[in-house]
């Protein structure tokens, strides 16, 4: 497939306002390819050369970008930087240079072979290579050899791709969506070889090669989506949800892992598949002396500990973890300790069929605990209030509540079900509790906020449609730190319309990809004519807001837009204040 062909479909989809048609250009773009140029294509789509997992990365700035632009059209450096800093779209300022320079004649566009999206995939993925000394001249060498042989649309969208700007948000769920009606496969089926091996690239080029989505096993050393869980805010509730019975564990208030050992190595990966082993070296060397199996796929929670004291520390100070550089001294300020609460895969079996109960046996019987890797706190409960005493335990801890669940549950990949059900508190008529919120628009700031956004529209996620519904317009709990660190997080994604993805009455100044998430409290949900979120659940056209929103400081970027708190959760809430009235 040539390249301009791609490029094409993104900008019909980059300007479509609906999600069905969005659906029907992947389609269409689909069926056209070869089989060996669709995980390529879907890559592109996504905006990543590989699945996050892998670590790939381009290694391209914006001046590094702007430098290639310049050896390829002649126009100065200087001249790109004022057009880049005029335009905030390093896309823009390809594209005009190379229509520039084609004027100029320092382009033969015409003349050139037209670029192949292979060999345009293959180039890149040489420029994410290039390590060492020479490697950003190399990079910008290889860079540049594409601007020379683009169009000036073909490199507005390579200018974005490698500076992480695509501005698509293509979700994972429209691609399983059109893939499976491209290729003639079950939907359902796609979805579940997703979840177990989650590079859709991959099963892309797998099913358009005609292959059976049953040889897709899971895999030490590839992460699974997590299993999810419901809320609910009293112990008897709770019971009744799980027929009587729970293992009850602590919930603690930390990052959690999925940890892969195979071949003598282990990886440490995010709730969002990125490949977090960098950051937790004590933990790889603890896990090392205290798992026994050659094999094994475990999930856990690590948490950060006072050096001094060794009491937990809330989740935030895990995010001194992040940095690449200075790790060494991070593990000796903040030293983390890894509480496990399942086990997937132990030496060739694949334990996610198998019942919680079965499950914890032989995590028990792989896991010898030392004072850095414990098995998560857990007992099995029948009775309502001994539930609720060992939650006020758990609080009285630091910990956040507790997680029950069903104990012959098995490991459902990627869902949210009623077989694990968070437990925090009980719920009255203020929101007591934090739900976590996309951002899909802002509104400009004024006065002291001036020249940045002043407040933000948030929404929840519903997975049965793949959307995202508004629930509050918020403002308070942003320092002017806070303020300038949103602005520049959101501008990668910062589109020139509503996204096909967002459902929302209000009319935004700024509106975003769903990409970025942030923690939420309020007042109280309430009920709201202005927002989408569960609208028509409890009264005919009227949703759900947050009354009062303040942002608590904490930006989940543990978390994916898909793993946000979801309309149901939020009609949950709504439904356990004490002060709500069911409608008849």
């Amino acid at each position: 497939m040539l390249f301009g062909d791609l490029v094409k479909a993104l900008a019909a989809i980059e300007a479509t306002t609906q999600r069905t048609a969005m659906v029907k250009l992947l389609v269409s773009l689909f069926k056209k390819a070869k089989p060996e140029e669709v995980d390529k294509i879907v890559y592109f789509i996504l905006g990543d050369l590989r699945p996050p997992w892998e670590g790939v990365e381009l290694g391209v700035a914006e001046k590094l970008c702007l430098r290639a632009v310049s050896k390829a059209t002649g126009v100065s450096l200087a001249e790109l930087e004022a057009l880049y800093k005029k335009s905030g779209d390093v896309g823009e300022v390809a594209k005009r240079a190379l229509s520039a320079g084609k004027r100029l004649g320092l382009l033969a566009f015409g003349q050139q072979k037209p670029l192949e999206v292979s060999e345009v995939y293959d180039t890149l993925l040489k420029i994410a290579q290039a390590a060492g000394e020479g490697a950003q001249d190399l990079k910008v060498s290889l860079l540049s050899s594409l601007f020379v042989r683009a169009s000036p649309e073909e490199g507005k969208y390579v200018a974005r791709f490698v500076v992480g700007k695509l501005r698509l948000g293509v979700a994972d769920m429209t691609l399983i969506e059109a893939l499976a009606e491209a290729f003639g496969v079950d939907k359902e089926a796609l979805e579940r070889a997703y979840h177990i091996y989650p590079d859709l690239g991959r099963l892309a080029r797998h099913i358009a090669e005609g292959r059976s989505l049953d040889e897709i096993k899971i895999t030490p050393g590839v992460p699974v989506l997590p299993m999810l869980a419901q809320r609910l805010s009293s112990a008897s509730e709770i019971l009744a949800k799980l027929d009587g019975v729970a293992i009850c564990e602590y919930k603690y208030d930390g990052e959690r892992a999925q940890i892969h050992i195979r071949d003598g190595s282990v990886r440490i990966f995010s709730r969002r598949l990125e490949d977090i082993t960098h950051a937790y070296p004590d933990v790889v060397k603890a896990v090392r002396e205290a798992v026994s199996a050659r094999e094994v796929i475990l999930e856990g929670e690590i948490v950060a500990v006072d050096p001094d004291t060794g009491d937990m520390l809330p989740f935030q100070e895990l995010m001194h973890r992040k940095r690449k550089h200075d790790v060494a001294a991070a593990v000796e300020m903040y030293p983390a300790v890894l509480h496990l609460f399942d086990v997937l895969y132990v030496d060739g079996e694949d334990l996610t069929a198998e019942p919680l109960m079965y499950r914890r046996v032989k995590l028990s019987e792989i896991v010898k605990e030392t004072d850095k890797v414990l098995i998560a706190k857990w007992r099995v409960f029948d009775d309502a209030e001994e539930i609720d005493t060992f939650l006020h335990e758990a609080i009285s801890l630091g910990m956040e509540g507790l997680v029950c669940k069903s104990p012959s549950s098995i490991y459902e990949m990627g869902a949210r079900g009623w077989n694990w059900i968070k437990y925090k508190r009980d719920y009255r008529s203020e929101m007591i509790d934090t739900v976590d919120l996309v951002v899909v628009g802002a509104f400009y700031g004024r006065g002291k906020r001036a020249g940045l956004y002043g407040a933000f529209l948030a929404a929840a996620y519903d997975p049965s449609t793949d959307m995202f519904y508004t629930v509050c317009k918020v403002g308070s709990g942003f320092t002017d730190a806070d303020l300038k660190k949103m602005y520049e997080m959101l501008q990668p994604y910062k589109t020139p319309h509503r996204h096909p993805r967002v459902v929302s009455k209000m009319e935004a100044d700024v509106w975003f990809v769903p990409q970025v998430v942030i923690e939420v409290i309020g007042a109280e949900i309430t009920l709201s004519p202005l927002h989408t979120c569960c609208l028509g659940a409890v009264k005919p056209g009227v949703g759900l807001a947050i009354r009062f929103p303040r942002f608590t400081g904490r930006y989940r970027t543990d978390k994916s837009p898909e793993q946000a708190t979801t309309v149901a959760e939020m009609l949950e809430l709504y439904r356990r204040q004490k002060k709500v009235v069911q409608p008849e």
